[in-house]
């Protein structure tokens, strides 16, 4: 019997914004439970971390060079609909009745990317005029006044943070999980299904619910990890903006936006439990059969280094949390913890082998599943991660890490990075000049070259990291790759 999966995806969490990571700042016991039920992978990134480039490699299980989509900006697109192989996709051909519930951030809007059906969240974009998606039009029918999800008043990018404006059921967070339930109730129970629950949040605007609030601006959360090295992004001018990419912010305000985003994930994390007590309510004989898989697009700085949002290299943007917890009849995987370094494009894969469907040849990742048993000694040695120009030229970046150390290239700065991660997960401390630490950085260095060179794009002559003018745009943007060969 082919086994259900249920596959939730939020945006713009960190991968230490859970108390099973280490953070005793936060609630999240559901997230917890299902860690413990399962295999949590202590190093996963984001291989470029913001929405569209994130998205691109996920639903196709391809390295961002074949994807196409390079970040955010210069030289860059939408996710392309027209990729010859998607997660949904093969599972729908294999026989899965397969729902995407909430954000898909797609061009068109309306794009299925291989899903049969969809409800959408879009969090107010309209890329065609008029455009209205379903969570909004609902909003409008059952608020039934003159108010609208945005009247908080808070930005789509802001780290300014407040409680939700009305009532607890109209956040978006609640809806998705509300028509993720309402399609599980209704679902045809002759066929196993995939179903995405995809939410919009905690990507800001940081406005949850207010007992959700509550728990956290009169509570303590972490203090940002400001590095030696930051100083550069200390932007009096650039920090005045609400929706401002760098800049020193007071304790105060960085609190507020912290409360704010931990909110945000601990309703999310309800959410979840809601659905497990759904599940246990109503389809208690799903469960044995059901596979979950939790993870995130991208992460957020939250005022680290005196950076926000995403685009960055640096853990609070690029390290994302990832678990999979195997149905319950098959009892708790061998490994707790899996430390080899994956990322989003291993997740098409793994889902596949979940459910006994062969991977297509446009597909880089590696199935995760035997991590959960034992280490591979032949899992990649790192990740290479990138993204474009989007805010700035400083921000502009190249990365390679394994979890344990890292090295960074600020392209358009000239400027490079080495981190010990293991003695300094804040990455407060820049190695890059420490004699004792040479000849590492220059080994993390060569790998870097030689991801770029690979890929002949003029960014080193085989000995030296070089940075034309122009953007780095990857061949495959507007040409469909088909795999090795193809």
């Amino acid at each position: 019997m082919q086994p259900n999966i249920i596959f939730i995806l939020v945006d713009q969490m960190r991968g230490d914004a859970m108390s099973c990571d280490g953070n005793g700042f936060i609630d999240t016991p559901n997230l917890d439970s299902l860690a413990a039920r399962g295999t949590r992978f202590r190093y996963a990134y984001t291989a470029v971390p913001s929405c569209l480039p994130a998205r691109a490699i996920l639903w196709t299980g391809m390295s961002q060079w074949h994807t196409g989509v390079l970040g955010m900006g210069r030289g860059q697109g939408p996710i392309p609909n027209d990729f010859p192989h998607t997660l949904a996709g093969e599972l729908t051909a294999a026989g899965y009745q397969t729902h995407r519930v909430g954000k898909g951030h797609f061009a068109p809007q309306t794009a299925p990317m291989g899903f049969e059906t969809f409800d959408l969240d879009e969090s107010g974009r309209q890329e065609t005029p008029g455009f209205i998606d379903d969570y909004r039009a609902w909003f409008a029918a059952e608020a039934g006044r003159d108010i609208t999800p945005d009247d908080h008043g808070v930005d789509w990018n802001s780290w300014v943070a407040r409680p939700w404006h009305t009532e607890e059921y109209l956040h978006p967070t609640a809806w998705t999980m509300s028509r993720a339930i309402k399609w599980l109730a209704g679902r045809d129970r002759t066929r196993p299904f995939f179903l995405n629950i995809s939410f919009a949040r905690p990507h800001s605007p940081y406005v949850p619910p207010q007992a959700y609030w509550d728990r956290y601006i009169n509570a303590e959360t972490p203090a940002p990890a400001v590095g030696d090295w930051a100083a550069v992004h200390d932007d009096p001018r650039t920090a005045d903006d609400t929706n401002a990419w760098r800049g020193r912010k007071t304790a105060e305000q960085i609190h507020r936006a912290r409360a704010g985003y931990y909110g945000e994930i601990t309703f999310i994390d309800a959410q979840i439990g809601r659905l497990m007590n759904w599940l246990t309510r109503y389809q208690r004989d799903a469960i044995p059969n059901t596979w979950f898989v939790f993870t995130s697009d991208h992460g957020d700085m939250q005022g680290d280094h005196h950076l926000w949002r995403k685009t960055y290299a640096y853990e609070g943007s690029a390290r994302i949390p990832l678990l999979i917890a195997p149905p319950r009849s098959a009892g708790r995987p061998a490994r707790a913890v899996a430390d080899e370094a994956v990322e989003l494009r291993d997740i098409m894969p793994t889902i596949l082998a979940m459910a006994g469907a062969a991977a297509p040849p446009t597909v880089e990742g590696r199935d995760m599943l035997p991590l959960m048993t034992a280490p591979a000694a032949d899992w990649r040695p790192y990740i290479h991660g990138e993204h474009c120009w989007c805010y700035s030229a400083e921000q502009e970046m190249q990365y390679v890490t394994d979890g344990k150390h890292k090295f960074i290239w600020l392209p358009r700065l000239g400027v490079e990075q080495f981190f010990d991660l293991t003695a300094d997960p804040g990455e407060l401390h820049n190695l890059i000049d420490d004699g004792a630490r040479a000849d590492d950085a220059a080994l993390w260095r060569r790998r870097l070259i030689d991801e770029l060179a690979a890929r002949d794009c003029g960014w080193t002559d085989g000995d030296r990291l070089t940075c034309p003018d122009g953007p780095l745009v990857s061949p495959w943007k507007d040409v469909r790759w088909q795999g090795e060969g193809g």
